[in-house]
């Protein structure tokens, strides 16, 4: 698709709208885990049903279980209500065209859920103390920095300090993920689609999850590319 139909305009204004209420929810302090976890990455998300049940059809589907059972990772863990705002905006826009809707995940080809699922996934185990100070008001002092994901991907991940007191940097840290869409861009904050994380540090035997607050978060961060990504290679009826 050359060209952006009005459905995926729309989409990607609802996804712009939301991502500016996460934008202005980076504050949240929500917490730090430390737990080690006896078994794998693969393990940790079987352990969560009731928050990853379609995440691990989509890594099945994916075809990474391997990956999540062998390799040395780190993973960004989206819940299933990600996947399910995705699937609903794709819906919408099924509709517009006429087109039966997806109601299975596996109607979507393995190589979009690849794709979009390795932007949360990166080779090595990295905890929250390993990644630099993210401040978005201050880029040139504060950057975060640039990672290739799984699959390679531009993304960008930092630990933004909040104030305490009147005294600036003193506060809570909080973890945030970022697609940057223009790699002729990286530093253009306002163009990020961001992510933050509710609990960091969870550490299987391959890695470490960090837990990703769920709300407003739209899975592969653009809904507008998901839907593209989705039509240009066709759905499995």
């Amino acid at each position: 698709m050359n060209n952006m139909n009005r459905s995926i305009i729309i989409a990607v204004l609802i996804t712009t709208i939301l991502v500016g209420c996460q934008k202005k929810d980076y504050f949240t302090d929500t917490g730090k885990h430390t737990p080690n976890y006896q078994g794998t990455v693969l393990d940790y998300l079987k352990s969560k049903p009731q928050m990853w049940d379609s995440l691990l059809k989509v890594i099945r589907i994916a075809g990474m279980e391997d990956v999540f059972k062998n390799e040395k990772i780190t993973f960004f863990a989206p819940a299933d209500s990600c996947i399910t705002l995705t699937i609903r905006v794709l819906n919408l826009y099924l509709d517009s065209k006429g087109k039966p809707r997806v109601t299975r995940l596996d109607q979507i080809k393995p190589e979009v859920w690849k794709k979009q699922l390795s932007r949360y996934l990166f080779k090595d185990a990295r905890s929250m103390n390993d990644y630099p100070q993210l401040d978005p008001d201050n880029l040139s002092a504060y950057p975060g920095q640039i990672y290739s994901s799984y699959l390679g991907d531009i993304m960008n991940i930092g630990v933004i300090y909040n104030d305490a007191g009147g005294v600036k940097y003193a506060g809570y840290r909080q973890l945030i993920i970022s697609y940057i869409p223009s790699v002729s861009a990286p530093r253009d904050f306002n163009s990020w689609f961001p992510a933050i994380v509710a609990s960091v540090n969870v550490a299987p035997t391959n890695g470490y999850v960090h837990v990703l607050n769920y709300q407003y978060h739209f899975f592969g961060f653009g809904v507008g590319q998901f839907v593209e990504d989705v039509i240009d290679k066709g759905i499995i009826y």
